[in-house]
């Protein structure tokens, strides 16, 4: 018996694998993507703590100052 794949058959078994690599590369690509997103996050995150302690420790020395000029 001949087994020989159809036009058809062929074209779809071709349609089925783009999609699939398509659809492999996409959640890949997601994937990448919420992790960069997820580092950036956190940088930003710590760069505001950094900005709030820099903060608190100038209002602190400004303070000390100002107790010493006083006294």
């Amino acid at each position: 018996m001949d087994d020989h794949l159809s036009r058809a058959e062929i074209g779809k078994d071709a349609v089925q694998s783009t999609v699939e690599a398509a659809a492999t590369t996409a959640g890949q690509v997601t994937t990448i993507l919420a992790g960069a997103v997820r580092d950036l996050a956190g940088a930003l995150g710590g760069f505001a703590t950094e900005l709030f302690e820099i903060r608190d420790s100038v209002r602190r020395a400004s303070a000390e100052h100002d107790e010493h000029d006083e006294g």
